[in-house]
């Protein structure tokens, strides 16, 4: 007796976002965290420094995306 073959995918069921999204934006937050904290070891005010973070972060984003290409 064999098994029957598994049905396909349902169209819904793919991934929430795709692995080069998830790259990117790990790496937008890794690049932000590091600016945030040199940032306040620099100026020691925590909110220029998550200001700076945030900046770096949204900056990074817009450049690994550049660079990655489509």
């Amino acid at each position: 007796m064999s098994t029957p073959p598994p049905a396909p995918p349902a169209p819904g069921a793919g991934p929430l976002i795709s692995q080069r999204a998830l790259l990117i934006l790990l790496a937008a937050v890794v690049i932000g965290a590091a600016v945030g904290v040199l940032t306040f070891f620099s100026v020691g005010s925590a909110a220029g420094a998550i200001l700076a973070g945030l900046g770096g972060s949204g900056a990074s984003t817009m450049g690994l995306h550049l660079l990655t290409g489509p």
